[in-house]
């Protein structure tokens, strides 16, 4: 008889036991669980096909060998690691057969044999053979037993046939059966039926990423401990990969380092170069290597810029190949336009010796400079022309920028950096560049730097004609007039934006605008809130004019400032909002300051309401603030140290207050600017621990600077500086038990916020006068002074009233039910601690149920009022299934519900939702 399966065209199967052929290898040495990831999994074990996508070394394959150990008993699994020799469909598939048929012995004799008689050079109909084998196996399947079929390292064996295979065996896939891929490159497959159905669960680089906690986690398991901001860094720098990571732990080991500091985590040295250029680089075409090394210059490229740096057209199709082939590309956009390289994966590129590149890197930086000049993208251009050594051709495009764009853009760390690069000469080369770069100083708060630039225009003076004399004058002015608001020089700064604003050209509108914010800053010092609000009506209305979303978002911003004074805390909201959406549309990966300011300025608000979605927003607004040098950060930490130490955290408040003056210093900002804020934070947190000592200490000298006789004006982030000082000496002094000081002082500074433009701090003394009122025995007078404060909170400021939520909530609640339903009443009933009433069950006293949601519970919470589903939820908030259901059963037990509409309900009674 003729032996078939050695005749030409036939696969030939070694003579190894079938089980080895299905073996399932076990965890590697040292695995670190990824528990958050199979509960992900586990949530697609109803749908057909989980598919876990990403590049070499994110640990793909220990996931699926981690989900297959972790599966239900009653599941059976198949385990077909593949390679090329997979490529084959023939093949494949008779693997795949055999493999099935060590659960299933009867199935597909005939099918087998079949498949070992076709030939290789002649067509075969796989689909109809694969119909008829899953006919079959829909006969054998056990219910009770339903079967994981895992395909790993697809990549290896991926072609268009057998793609064409494995999406026919998708589609008709019987019940019992699910798919579990693992691949390099994404399958070539339609899956979008499978997605809409919820048949496919589809984890990819971003999901493998390590956390902040697995990498601890990792470390702890290797005996490496890296403090949080060296832990920070490592996660900065390796972008969660896992292969690099170890590899670096390893190089950790080689040096007996238990510390943690190690070598540098880098890309272009040691095993982590070795792994890339084995694992992801040779096996790449030549001319995809060579485009590799050619654009990792670039911190971020598209199609036709790389086509520009190369002199080439088909950077389009690489780039496409690479995204198939994941190739450590990180997309920087929703449109899929642009991307840059991991970290490692770049500096590996860049490590390669200039003699192997098609061009100089410095010739490619300035075909980039040209492409992005000609693309209007001027920033981009500086960046490009410094990288290439050309200062003089950045020193031209930095003159081609608009005020109007730096200074509504505010890009200080941007602007900063330059102005390093640029030689001196340069600098004060042109009256242009001196005030471009001084405008610059004087927003980075570099006051002295700033004048002694601006110093420098006399050498361009007399100017060619009137006009431009006349110009550069009043710019001159505009800038002088900033300087000395930054001072505290507040006479000066009047008179010298005020006769700018009189003497600027009519297309000068930065310069013009920036006088006014400046005017009406010094107006709400002054307590003059009327002219601060026409002052910043006309501010708008030049944005909205020239058509700026940056400036009318900063002009928006400077509005809400003046109607939160006047405690009208709702309307402040609703004009940040409006900023914010006028900013809508800016780029996610870069910092603007004007999108930190509204956001830290939405998290203040929301601290004024109570509400817990505060400290999300102060956080998110830091984290923008410090990316573009904005010193309006100093507001956050402040603000949010103000929330720790009230929830009970003094460590965390005053840890926060030290990142705040490390973080100014680092800058180089003068004191005056931060300084006396972190001071009075510093004196309401003491006060909170009983430390009277210390206030008693500082709060005095705070008032001789910046009181109401102080010989200061106020720092231009804080203007009202002088009631809040005010504020706390009363508390100080109740606390210090004089009693009659305290009210005295209270009632003054009441009358004074009242003249003086502080409705807000006004609101926050009449609601302590009648907590004192009620502790002295002067019952009717605190019901009086609890009366007008709660007519004067209908504006949204809840915060006033946080002494007497936490002290005297029973006496609280009895004057708000005896008032008629309005928001603010309602608000600040849902505040309350739940207490026994005369005709209610006795309940436990517990803290505002507002408190008790956490920030991520309240986000859920939202969605759910919307309508979303759980899979809904999950995909807008990037968070597990499993998850989702986890913050939902939550939520349910603190507002004391079953069901999801009952939620929602009682969240819109407390206030939660509006």
């Amino acid at each position: 008889m003729t032996d078939l399966s050695r005749s030409p065209g036939f696969s030939y199967m070694p003579a190894t036991p079938v089980e080895a052929r299905f073996y399932r290898p076990p965890l590697p040495a040292g695995h670190m669980p990824r528990p958050r990831l199979c509960e992900r999994l586990e949530e697609g074990l109803q749908g057909r096909l989980l598919l876990v996508s990403a590049p070499a070394g994110f640990g793909k394959s220990s996931l699926a060998i981690e989900f297959c150990e972790r599966l239900p008993a009653h599941w059976r699994s198949l385990w077909l690691g593949l390679s090329e020799r997979d490529h084959d469909p023939g093949r494949f598939l008779e693997r795949l057969l055999q493999g099935l048929q060590q659960f299933y012995p009867a199935l597909g004799e005939e099918a087998l044999g079949l498949l070992k008689m076709r030939q290789r050079h002649q067509p075969f109909a796989f689909e109809q053979w694969l119909d008829g084998l899953l006919d079959e196996l829909a006969h054998e399947l056990d219910d009770g037993q339903p079967l994981l079929l895992v395909l790993d390292d697809y990549h290896l064996a991926q072609g268009p046939v057998l793609d064409r295979c494995l999406q026919f065996f998708l589609n008709h896939l019987p019940p019992g059966v699910l798919l579990l891929v693992t691949s390099r490159q994404r399958p070539d497959w339609h899956l979008a039926r499978l997605r809409l159905s919820r048949q496919l669960l589809e984890l990819n680089e971003q999901d493998l990423r390590l956390t902040a906690a697995e990498l601890d986690a990792l470390l702890a398991s290797q005996g490496t401990h890296l403090e949080q901001q060296q832990l920070a860094g490592i996660l900065q720098r390796s972008e969660g990969w896992v292969a690099g990571l170890r590899l670096w732990l390893l190089a950790v080991e080689e040096l007996d380092d238990g510390a943690g500091e190690g070598p540098e985590l880098h890309g272009g040295e040691g095993l982590i170069r070795e792994y890339l250029l084995e694992e992801v680089i040779e096996r790449q075409p030549p001319e995809v290597q060579q485009f590799l090394y050619d654009t990792a210059c670039l911190e971020r490229f598209c199609a036709e810029l790389c086509d520009a740096v190369r002199d080439c057209h088909d950077s389009a199709a690489i780039i496409r190949q690479l995204q198939a082939n994941q190739v450590f590309l990180v997309p920087l956009d929703e449109q899929g336009r642009w991307f840059r390289y991991h970290h490692l994966f770049s500096d590996l590129l860049n490590a390669r010796p200039a003699d192997g590149l098609s061009r100089s890197r410095s010739g490619s930086h300035l075909r980039a400079c040209r492409w992005f000049a000609a693309q209007g993208m001027l920033d981009a251009a500086i960046e490009q022309a410094l990288l290439a050594g050309q200062s003089d051709v950045a020193a031209s495009l930095v003159q081609n920028l608009s005020e109007e764009q730096m200074l509504a853009e505010q890009n200080i760390a941007m602007l900063l950096r330059w102005k390093t690069n640029l030689p001196d000469d340069l600098l004060v080369s042109t009256p242009r560049l001196i005030m471009l770069y001084g405008w610059a100083l004087a927003l980075a708060c570099q006051l002295d730097a700033a004048q002694e630039l601006l110093d420098q225009l006399d050498r361009f003076l007399p100017a060619a004609d009137a006009a431009s004399q006349r110009s550069l004058l009043a710019q001159w002015q505009a800038l002088d007039g900033i300087i000395a608001r930054g001072r505290g020089d507040g006479a000066r700064a009047e008179q010298q934006c005020s006769e700018a604003l009189a003497s600027l050209p009519a297309d000068r509108y930065g310069p013009h605008f920036m006088c006014l914010s400046a005017l009406a800053n010094l107006a709400i010092a002054r307590g003059d809130l009327w002219r601060a609000r026409g002052l910043n009506r006309d501010a708008l209305e030049l944005a909205q004019r020239i058509e700026n979303p940056l400036l009318e978002a900063l002009a928006h911003y400077e509005r809400a400032r003046v109607l939160q004074a006047r405690g009208e805390v709702l309307r402040a909201l609703s004009e940040v909002r409006q900023g914010l959406a006028r900013v809508q549309g800016l780029a996610a990966q870069r910092s603007y300051s004007v999108r930190a300011r509204l956001t830290l300025y939405e998290g203040y608000l929301l601290s004024l309401r109570l509400q817990p979605q505060a400290s999300e927003r102060l956080r998110a607004g830091i984290v923008e603030a410090r990316g573009c040098r904005d010193v309006g950060v100093v507001i956050g930490y402040c603000v949010l140290a103000s929330l720790e130490g009230r929830d009970g955290r003094p460590a965390e408040a005053f840890a926060l207050l030290g990142e705040a003056e490390r973080l100014m210093h680092v800058w180089d900002v003068p004191a005056i600017y931060y300084l006396a804020m972190i001071t009075l934070i510093k004196c309401e947190l003491w006060l909170r621990q009983g430390q009277v000592e210390l206030a008693a200490a500082w709060l005095p000298q705070l008032d001789d600077t910046y009181g109401a006789q102080g010989r200061a004006l106020a720092p231009e982030f804080h203007p009202q500086l002088a009631l809040h000082i005010d504020l706390q000496q009363a508390a100080l002094e109740r606390q210090q038990g004089l009693l009659e000081a305290a009210e005295r002082r209270l009632r003054a500074l009441y009358q004074r916020a009242q003249g003086g433009g502080g409705q807000l701090i006004g609101l926050v003394a009449q609601a302590q006068l009648a907590q004192l009122l009620r502790q002295t025995g002067r019952e009717r007078e605190a019901q009086q002074q609890l009366d007008s404060c709660l007519e004067g909170a209908e504006g949204g400021a809840l915060l006033p009233f946080i002494e007497l939520i936490h002290h005297q909530p029973q006496w609280l609640r009895e004057r708000l039910l005896a008032r008629p339903s309005c928001p603010a009443r309602d608000a600040l009933i849902s505040q309350l601690p739940l207490v026994q009433l005369a005709d209610e069950e006795p309940v436990l006293e517990q803290e505002p149920l507002a408190e008790k949601l956490s920030s991520r519970e309240l986000a859920v919470l939202q969605l759910i009022a919307r309508g979303c589903s759980n899979q809904e939820i999950s995909d807008r908030l990037f968070i597990s299934l499993h998850t989702v259901k986890t913050h939902a059963r939550h939520i349910n037990s603190k507002l004391g519900v079953e069901r999801r509409t009952q939620a929602v309900a009682r969240a819109k009674g407390l206030g939660l939702l509006r």
